[in-house]
C-alpha cells in the first residue's frame, strides 16, 4: 500500500488561528512566543485535568459539599493550574516547546 499526494503539515498561527503549510512558516520571535504560549496552555489544561481527577477520587462528601462548592473548586482548579503552568512547576511546557522547536513541528 502506498500513499501519494500527502499535503504539507498544517500549523495554527497565533494571529487568526488559521492553518497554513509548515514550509511557509517563518521562524521569527512571534512564532517562538506562540509556541511557548501554546505549550503553557497545554500544561495548564493537563494540570487542570489532573487536579479534577484528584478531586473526584475523594472518599466521601464534606460538610459543605454541593453544587456551589463544586463550581468554586472548578474555578479554583483552573486558576491554580494556570498559575502552575505560568511558573513551569511541572516543566511540561518547557519540554513541549523545546520539542516543537527542535523538530520544526
Amino acid at each position: 500500500m502506498t500513499i501519494t499526494n500527502i499535503p504539507a503539515p498544517l500549523v495554527a498561527t497565533p494571529a487568526n488561528n488559521a492553518a497554513k503549510p509548515l514550509e511557509n512558516r517563518d521562524n521569527s520571535a512571534s512564532t517562538k512566543s506562540g509556541v511557548e504560549s501554546m505549550a503553557a496552555d497545554f500544561e495548564a489544561i493537563f494540570v487542570r485535568q489532573m487536579l479534577s481527577t484528584m478531586r473526584t477520587s475523594s472518599l466521601g462528601e464534606g460538610l459543605f459539599d454541593g453544587q456551589g462548592m463544586e463550581e468554586f473548586r472548578d474555578m479554583q482548579d483552573s486558576m491554580l493550574a494556570k498559575d502552575m503552568a505560568d511558573k513551569g512547576v511541572f516543566g511540561i511546557a518547557d519540554l513541549l516547546s523545546r520539542h516543537v522547536e527542535k523538530n520544526n513541528v
